[in-house]
């Protein structure tokens, strides 16, 4: 994929920033502690969507900015699965908060997802732990979501989705990892 340049930053495939300095942006915006967090036992043990995956580099190369988006599932009370894409983490270094990065990575996301639409590729609805007065300017909402559940703490009104096909989702059910779904984690 080209690289994209805007106006505050440089857009590269997430793929092409070395995996430890991703994880050094990471540590430093959510702290050492992340892993325990209820968005990574969502997505335990999946590899990021390369193709919805993005990191933000500054007017001086610097990573600044990454987005990573993951193969989950929903998995209803009857057994049945119905995938997703897990948003996040978008995740901006503090002294750069502010500045547009999120919006760009966020917006990088959905370009591609739209251009793997118009190629004819199957478009998932999404999902994420987040704030929905930011999160909602592209659709995100808890509207469809007050029925999952997670496997860990989390606060409801933050549990968020969007998509075309979540009028067709399950009411209720619990999410994970895609391969890691099976009838004992449905609630």
């Amino acid at each position: 994929m080209p690289e994209t340049q805007s106006e505050a930053a440089t857009l590269v495939p997430l793929s092409a920033v070395p995996p430890e300095m991703i994880e050094q942006l990471l540590d430093r915006v959510f702290g050492e502690e992340r892993h325990a967090r209820t968005a990574y036992r969502i997505r335990a043990g999946m590899e990021w969507l390369d193709a919805l995956s993005f990191a933000a580099l500054d007017e001086d190369d610097m990573l600044v900015g990454t987005i990573q988006c993951y193969p989950v599932g929903l998995q209803s009370k009857d057994g049945a699965r119905v995938p997703l894409v897990m948003v996040g983490p978008v995740a901006v270094v503090p002294e750069r908060q502010g500045e547009g990065f999120g919006v760009g990575l966020m917006m990088a996301m959905l370009d591609a997802e739209a251009r793997m639409a118009g190629e004819g590729s199957p478009v998932f609805p999404q999902v994420l732990i987040g704030d929905e007065e930011y999160y909602g300017r592209w659709g995100f909402t808890v509207g469809s979501t007050g029925g999952w559940q997670c496997p860990g703490p989390y606060e409801k009104e933050r549990l968020l989705a969007r998509g075309a096909a979540l009028s067709q989702m399950p009411k209720y059910g619990m999410l994970g990892p895609w391969n890691g779904l099976d009838s004992n984690t449905a609630a």
